[in-house]
């Protein structure tokens, strides 16, 4: 454990995507000999590496880096499990030193981890095997038409580009007659360490410049031969998201491929946006440039200090 008298602290890098968190994390890692947790619930998956802008081993610089490539996209795991897994892990940093890392994107998993998440009621299986059906023969235009009339709270909130998310949510609606949203009353769960969260934003059309750069250079570095290589598992929770959904419509003859990769920078800056308006509400990020390290760093000694 922490030699301090204070308990240690989690360092939060959070913000949307392509906004440079994970290059902001590795430097302050760096800073307190520490390692980082990847939060980024995509990047979880070992057969993703080019879709999902999972860091090289080059852009590590040798931090130890937890929870990016440790699954297959055929295994089943769920924030439940990551809340659990991540804590323990926390736990092992800590005994060695007071700070850790944590970046990434998917608010969820981050609350997670700092907060812990409201239980949820169990409901019958079968609603879920009606949703999944409905999934595959209409579409997710389908799902995200009925959270839209039956709870536009969290309609407003969700990754609407998510499945997983979407019939989540409906099967406890389904099954409870009470809106999701009801069941987030986002009780605080009590933590052994201090969490502080750095947000790392950009001007928009500077954010927007960079995804669509980033699309072109996926493209360029081999995404389409990454995706064929998934194809017969395409029907998989995991597949079902930006970069990969756009380019399975093309090789099953849905999409020319100038509009699919067209389609992936629209679908990723609104993605972008919904992660923004998320971080948004939290009153407790504090905001900077991804260059800002130095200011970074002094608002991490001055909460030290406090």
């Amino acid at each position: 454990m922490s030699t301090s008298s204070s308990p240690p602290l989690l360092i939060v890098i959070t913000g949307p995507t392509a906004t440079g968190k994970t290059g902001v994390a590795v430097e302050l890692a760096k800073r307190f000999n520490t390692s980082i947790l990847s939060a980024d619930s995509r990047q979880f998956y070992k057969e993703m590496s080019i879709g999902t802008a999972k860091p090289t081993q080059d852009e590590m610089e040798g931090i130890p880096h937890y929870f990016i490539g440790f699954l297959s996209i055929k295994e089943k795991y769920d924030v439940g499990q990551f809340e659990k897994d991540a804590l323990h892990r926390l736990n092992k940093i800590f005994q060695s030193n007071d700070t850790a890392i944590a970046v990434g994107g998917s608010g969820l998993f981050i609350k997670a981890v700092t907060e812990g998440l409201d239980p949820l009621p169990r409901v019958d299986p079968s609603i879920r095997e009606e949703l999944n059906a409905l999934y595959a023969n209409y579409g997710i235009d389908s799902l995200q038409e009925e959270l839209r009339e039956k709870d536009p709270a969290y309609y407003k909130q969700v990754d609407l580009s998510n499945p997983h998310r979407l019939i989540r949510a409906l099967e406890v609606m389904r099954g409870t007659g009470t809106p999701f949203s009801a069941y987030r009353k986002g009780h605080q769960q009590p933590r052994s360490f201090n969490v502080l969260k750095l947000g790392i934003s950009l001007a928009r059309n500077i954010l927007y410049d960079r995804i669509n750069k980033r699309v072109d250079k996926m493209v360029e570095n081999g995404l389409l031969e990454e995706v064929k290589q998934l194809q017969d598992c395409q029907q998989y929770q995991a597949l079902q998201t930006v970069g990969y959904r756009e380019l399975f419509d093309y090789l099953n003859g849905k999409l020319d491929l100038e509009t699919a990769v067209q389609l992936i920078k629209t679908h990723t800056r609104q993605y972008a946006k919904r992660q923004l308006t998320w971080f948004r509400r939290e009153e407790d990020i504090h905001w900077f440039k991804p260059s800002a390290i130095e200011e970074m760093m002094s608002t991490i000694d001055k909460y030290k200090k406090w």
